[in-house]
């Protein structure tokens, strides 16, 4: 009888045979056999396309190899004695093949020496069946094969399926042991912070975060997400993860422990870097002045009621100076509109140059008139740094031709100081300051005026009025 070894034999075209064991699953599995015996050869093709079996045939190690490679079956029946190469060598470069390392081999051979049967599981045989051959246990074991090949495939394309999923995210992910160990990081999570693939595998978390929480997830990791572990660290938060860089960015971190036989963590990183600097610039336009670049009123008010309440709770001195640039309109009405937002723009830096600490702040108020606030500084500081500003805006030399005071733009000042307490109220505060301001441009403008507060409104009216 001469076999194909090539093409594959189905069930329609075998002989016909006694049944030997139930019925093959309906979906048709490929098998190639591979002996040198043509008798045992064709009884073996015969009971496998009878089983449902698609087969295919070879009758030596060289050409095994080649259809093995080209059809791709799903399980090799293969006898170690062949002419040339034996099915131990058959064996050893399947499974060192990229594509055919995972085809399970069953071997069939007279040899039942331990050592033989020892060598074959060694180069990697699934299972090794004595001759003379039991054709229902062959059935079994063929089948038993198929089954775990298929349960093995489908647990393959699942992790598979995973892992292209986990690759394919734009978030990154990190898988962290309890010790804080990283033991994997997806693509996006080694793009975020600048690593090659791998290389933080091994890595301390607590290295790349800030260290103002570090500690805080080396005591979770430590509690293992117990019920009483901080829950500012559970689920979501902003951090500040250091990149290879060096540099540090925000992203939001979640933290989730994982159920597997060992405790593991699996963190979600989303860079918000764009988004927090977009958030600060909307934060910074919402907070200064369109024209001038300095603060605006609402920064300025909510600023002074921060202050407010730190100088009670510190019982340091809070100074105030409510400024109005002298004969704006006339400037205005000789000069047009473009040249008043120049001078105010001018005045406005010139201020700004006065209040440089983070106590200070310096604000348009509306129209010509601007503020600064001054934070731990008494009467006499904030009179001296109101004559400073005085003379730095007559310094500039904007040419004014309609003010009757100077040649030069001036401003008027008025200057309000306090060590509030619980009993003060801040609009007194604002009030005296403003009221200082309006006894200067009655005096002639160009000046400056202080009230030291602690008295009564009408009390520092007569003060401001002497």
């Amino acid at each position: 009888m001469i076999l194909n070894e090539i093409t594959p034999v189905t069930a329609t075209h075998a002989m016909s045979t006694p049944a030997l064991a139930p019925a093959a699953p309906k979906r048709q599995a490929a098998i190639l056999i591979v002996d040198d015996a043509p008798a045992q050869l064709g009884m073996m093709r015969s009971m496998m396309l009878q089983q449902g079996y698609q087969t295919f045939v070879a009758t030596s190690g060289e050409r095994a190899l080649a259809i093995a490679r080209q059809a791709q079956p799903d399980l090799v029946l293969l006898d170690i004695v062949l002419p040339g190469m034996d099915g131990m060598e058959v064996c050893r470069r399947l499974k060192a093949h990229p594509g055919t390392h995972n085809i399970p081999v069953i071997f069939m051979s007279a040899r039942t020496d331990t050592d033989d049967i020892v060598a074959a599981f060694d180069i990697g045989a699934s299972d090794y069946i004595a001759k003379p051959l039991r054709l229902a246990e062959v059935c079994a074991r063929v089948r038993a094969q198929l089954q775990f090949r298929r349960t093995s495939l489908s647990q393959q394309q699942q992790a598979d399926r995973l892992r292209l999923i986990v690759d394919s995210m734009d978030e990154g992910l990190m898988v962290i042991e309890p010790s804080g160990r990283i033991q994997y990081t997806n693509p996006a999570c080694d793009r975020y912070l600048g690593y090659a693939a791998g290389e933080l595998s091994g890595a301390a978390l607590d290295d790349l975060l800030a260290p103002s929480v570090a500690q805080e997830y080396l005591d979770l990791f430590g509690q293992g997400m117990a019920q009483g572990a901080d829950p500012a660290c559970r689920g979501a938060r902003e951090v500040l993860i250091r990149r290879r860089d060096g540099v540090l960015r925000a992203m939001d971190f979640t933290l989730t422990p994982m159920a597997a036989d060992q405790p593991l963590f699996v963190a979600l990183l989303h860079d918000i870097t764009h988004h927090k600097q977009s958030e600060n610039a909307l934060q910074r336009a919402a907070l200064a002045d369109p024209l001038t670049k300095i603060a605006n009123r609402r920064h300025f008010d909510s600023f002074m009621d921060k202050e407010w309440q730190r100088a009670v709770r510190s019982g340091e001195p809070l100074s105030l100076v409510v400024l109005d640039v002298d004969h704006f309109k006339g400037y205005n009405d000789s000069l047009g509109h473009a040249a008043g937002d120049t001078c105010l723009q001018q005045v406005a830096m010139a201020l700004q140059s006065h209040a440089l600490r983070a106590t200070d702040l310096a604000a348009r108020y509306g129209g010509e008139e601007f503020v600064l606030l001054f934070g731990e500084t008494g009467f006499e500081a904030a009179c001296a740094l109101a004559e400073a500003i005085r003379a730095h805006v007559e310094a500039l030399n904007i040419p004014n031709p309609r003010s009757s005071t100077s040649r030069w733009v001036t401003a008027s000042l008025g200057v309000a100081t306090i060590v509030p307490t619980q009993l003060d109220d801040i609009k007194e505060f604002f009030v005296c300051a403003d009221r200082a301001m309006y006894a200067v441009k009655d005096a002639g403008r160009n000046g400056v005026r202080a009230v030291r507060m602690g008295a009564t409104l009408d009390t520092i009216e007569a003060a401001l009025a002497s």
